[in-house]
């Protein structure tokens, strides 16, 4: 029960505003809302997201700050939980409209001292010791973490051209391989053939110069013979005090996947070997901590023993003493021991990988072990130094693989490959013929029984993208097995400083719209037990289910089937959920409130994904996503609700990571698309042509991915700040303007002018409108803007919307039908509550969350534990979960909690 006091009737009211004008702003007309006598806190305690680390390699983050509290400029110093002053680099990533800062990032050394926690504060901060330096020469850039130095190619196949340590170089020539075949193999003979292509730059850009953190962003295409593809962004990162280097390596798909296939995807590194064979050494890591452990030229098990403490000293990684000095029945035979110069670890499964071993090519391989999942960590070098290389999400992303090739020469190579060349090349063509579907009516038809929306030509990949994370570590020596452990831990799990939720919440800078998990009363605890349900049941899917591999790793299903106890993978509209209406959203709202290590690494592997499978980053439909499908790109709505930047923004802010702030800015000229593609086009019942100056955009799930990447680059002061605070702003007056406003649903937008015309009153709602991430932007625009129109307009859809239809028609002229998704609309009219203070709206909205549709007090709330035969594998089902009431419920639930009083 809702009870509402006077007290508490303004909770979650936003205080009175100023008014205000950004300098030189192409609207200048408009009040921009700034806070009223804002303060900040002079410190915040940030924590580490897992737990202190058992390595340092460095770690970049981000914290908000109230609206007009911190000015742009200020200076951020960082000191240990025991008060040691601890070297911090900080730069601006956010400001409100008055010109304050909203988002700060900053990074912390990898020679920092680890500690518990750290107290980010308000002042002038400590130099590093030693400081990243970043040099250029025209063919080069070098770059020097105090540790290790790295050069970097400006042309050529060779992204890094040498790791070195000490003087010693521990690497070289590090480049991109792809392996291309024109045939997928079908028949049993694969009669194929390869062809092998290798990275070749074409810009190098740095685009952080240190002293704690510097970025090297490379790109280029893989090329052959004049063939060139699949592009790709490489992004270098340095830490101070580091001996490693992290890559982010991102490639763009550019074949329709239809006649040429990937066959390997991989990143290749020379290591020079200088040490005797017996003191070279190989590790491949295993399911946890476990290591293989293994030299080239092994001298344990022989028949003769060379002594016991060579062989610890051996099995340890540390150097022989001189052979002359070994029983010479050993030491005289040692030609005669193989030297296994090759490993393959292949993870073509997540249940599974193996281990195989051969003296040279042209030579059999021999079989080492196998075991479930592989952390992909390997090591290769010598007493003298070696390499240290892993992938992070190795055994998720599978087929994979971890090649070393040649440790008993002068110089081995070491490859990572993303897509193994052993699970057979990546079929990427569309999984049916058509079905007999060539025209919109049969396409309806379809859509009508497998839920999905076909159309010829369209279930392509061209333009889609692929991101991962691999770092390589310039060891001075070989490891003792607990470091190379810890290693191998970073690189799985790479440590992540982060904010508290209490922080979080008291910026506003989401908008307002949650508060820290509560359990106050009985009705809080009870909807904070069934939040982490549904968390904890969709964590247990990703397991049981193994919705895990190279492209599918982070995404959820859609719909269950019931009947066969299985995820719908193979039933149209109803398999991979791409987004739809805002899992991505459901899961960082529920970090945000709770600080969860489990929840944030599940929403960064769907950001991961959905911002970089589920959207087209070239050709055509470049800036657009797809709807849910049987295949990521199988659907033929392209559309912005999937590709909207709100999905991304929590990810960026709270990591400043590049590559997802490279795919918003990507969106900021996507008001564009609706000139190449109209989404209604299979649907419309008059003629329509794309016109530039009156483009037919949905006021809900169009504009509202429109707005959030214009919000995004506005508030980042990107490239294009100035274009995207016109285009916002202009489409937010002219929405306010129309008679019914969002009621309206449809406007016919000037590309030129970036105004919508305004509509005659009219009346268009659909359930979905709000659904993909409009109640979050619209919260956050009206904390920003002092539109009254746009705000009276947005109230007005979020009362309505679950109104009487008797209420409905007295303001819009006649009611909006039949509707669904009522209790996701709860959370509208809660905030529609604190912005008018009306308590009736309050008591409404709570009804609506818990008596009307979604998940409610009748829902089981259990799962039911199923084996064999009834199901492949066990698994705790509940077969009345989906993903759309899941995501509509956690919003909901999370939102309504924090602007709903006395629950």
């Amino acid at each position: 029960m809702l009870e509402i006091s006077r007290r508490n009737l303004i909770r979650g009211v936003a205080a009175t505003p100023l008014l205000a004008t950004v300098p030189g702003s192409p609207a200048a007309a408009t009040p921009l809302k700034t806070a009223s006598a804002p303060t900040a806190p002079e410190s915040v305690t940030l924590g580490w997201l897992e737990g202190k680390p058992g390595a340092n390699v460095g770690s970049t983050w981000g914290v908000p700050w109230p609206k007009g509290a911190v000015p742009a400029d200020s200076p951020f110093a960082l000191t240990a939980a025991d008060g040691t002053a601890v070297p911090v680099q900080s730069w601006p990533i956010g400001y409100w409209p008055d010109g304050s800062l909203k988002w700060s990032a900053h990074a912390l050394a990898a020679d920092a001292p680890l500690s518990d926690s750290y107290v980010l504060s308000r002042s002038t901060g400590a130099a590093p010791s030693a400081a990243v330096t970043v040099s250029e020469s025209p063919g080069s850039v070098t770059v020097h973490t105090g540790m290790i130095s790295v050069v970097v190619g400006r042309r050529g196949s060779a992204v890094v051209r040498s790791i070195a340590r000490g003087g010693t170089e521990i690497a070289r020539n590090l480049e991109l391989v792809s392996l291309r075949q024109t045939t997928a193999g079908d028949d049993d003979e694969r009669r194929t053939s390869r062809e092998r292509l290798t990275s070749s730059i074409t810009s190098v850009k740095i685009e952080q110069r240190g002293p704690v953190r510097a970025v090297v962003r490379i790109a280029g295409t893989h090329k052959r013979r004049g063939r060139s593809w699949l592009p790709f962004i490489v992004r270098l990162y340095f830490y101070a005090g580091a001996e490693h280097v992290r890559m982010v390596h991102t490639f763009l798909f550019d074949s329709e996947g239809q006649r040429e296939f990937i066959a390997g995807l991989g990143v290749r590194v020379g290591v020079p070997m200088r040490d005797e064979l017996h003191d070279r050494h190989v590790r491949l890591s295993g399911d946890g901590d476990g290591l293989l452990r293994e030299a080239v030229r092994g001298i344990t098990g022989l028949r003769r023993d060379p002594g016991a403490a060579i062989r610890t000293a051996q099995v340890a990684g540390t150097r022989l003493p001189d052979p002359a000095t070994w029983d010479q029945r050993v030491t005289t035979r040692l030609p005669l021991i193989p030297a296994w110069g090759d490993y393959t670890l292949a993870q073509l499964s997540s249940e599974g990988y193996t281990i195989r071993k051969r003296t040279k090519a042209g030579h059999g391989w021999i079989d080492v072990d196998s075991g479930q999942r592989s952390s992909g960590f390997g090591y290769l070098g010598g007493v003298s130094g070696g390499l240290g290389f892993g992938m992070r999400d190795f055994w998720q992303k599978n087929p994979v693989q971890l090649d070393i090739r040649g440790a008993d020469t002068a110089e081995a190579s070491a490859t990572i490959w993303l897509w193994s060349p052993e699970a057979g090349p990546m079929d990427t063509r569309f999984y049916h013929d058509g079905l007999g579907q060539d025209t919109y009516p049969e396409q309806i038809e379809g859509l009508n029984i497998t839920y999905e929306d076909y159309e010829p030509g369209f279930g392509t990949p061209y333009g889609i993208a692929r991101t991962t994370e691999l770092s390589f570590f310039a060891l001075a020596a070989t490891p003792s097995a607990p470091d190379l452990a810890a290693l191998a831990r970073t690189v799985t799990t790479p440590p992540q400083i982060v904010a508290p939720p209490a922080h979080l919440a008291a910026t506003r800078a989401f908008g307002g719209l949650f508060s820290p998990v509560d359990r106050s009363t009985p009705g809080r605890a009870k909807v904070e037990d069934r939040l982490d349900f549904l968390f904890t049941y969709y964590r247990s899917q990703v397991e049981s289910r193994h919705w895990y591999g190279f492209w599918n790793y982070g995404d959820v299903m859609h719909t269950p089937d019931v009947d066969r106890h299985v995820w719908r993978y193979d039933v149209g509209g109803y398999a991979w959920d791409n987004s739809e209406l805002s899992p991505d959203l459901w899961l960082w709202f529920a970090y945000l409130r709770s600080g969860r290590a489990d929840i944030f690494r599940l929403a960064e592997a769907m950001t991961r994904h959905t911002g970089e499978v589920d959207v087209y980053h070239l050709g055509q439909w470049a800036g657009l996503g797809t709807r849910h499908g049987v295949q990521h790109w199988a659907d033929s709505a392209k559309q912005q609700r999937i590709s909207t930047a709100v999905y991304r923004r929590i990810f960026y802010f709270l990591t400043a990571d590049e590559r997802v702030g490279e795919l918003m800015h990507e969106l900021v000229d996507s008001d564009r698309t609706f000139l190449a593609l109209d989404p209604l086009r299979k649907i419309r019942t008059e003629p329509y042509t794309p016109d530039p100056h009156a483009l037919s955009i949905g006021l809900g799930t169009d504009w509202s991915g429109l707005a959030a990447a214009w919000l995004t680059e506005w508030e980042r002061r990107g490239p294009k700040a100035a274009a995207a605070e016109r285009k916002l702003l202009a489409t937010m007056r002219t929405i306010g303007r129309m008679p019914n406003g969002f009621v309206t649903g449809s406007g016919l937008y000037d590309i030129d002018t970036s105004e919508f015309a305004v509509a005659a009153k009219t009346v268009s709602v659909s359930h979905l409108s709000a659904m993909f991430g409009q109640v979050e932007i619209c919260a956050e625009l009206i904390d920003l803007v002092d539109l009254p129109e746009f705000e009276a307009a947005w109230l007005q859809y979020c009362r309505l919307f679950n109104a009487t239809r008797e209420q409905q028609a007295a303001e819009c002229g006649t009611h909006f039908g039949n509707l669904i998704l009522k209790q996701g609309h709860s959370r509208l009219t809660a905030y529609a509550y604190t912005r008018i203070g009306d308590a009736t709206l309050a008591a409404r909205a709570w009804q609506e969350f818990v008596a009307t549709d979604g998940y409610t007090d009748a829902s089981p709330w259990v799962t039911t534990r199923m084996q064999g035969p009834e199901v492949l594998n066990p698994v705790d089902d509940a077969a009345w979960v989906d993903t759309n009431t899941t995501a509509l419920y956690g919003l909901a639930a999370i939102q309504n909690l924090a602007l709903l009083p006395n629950v």
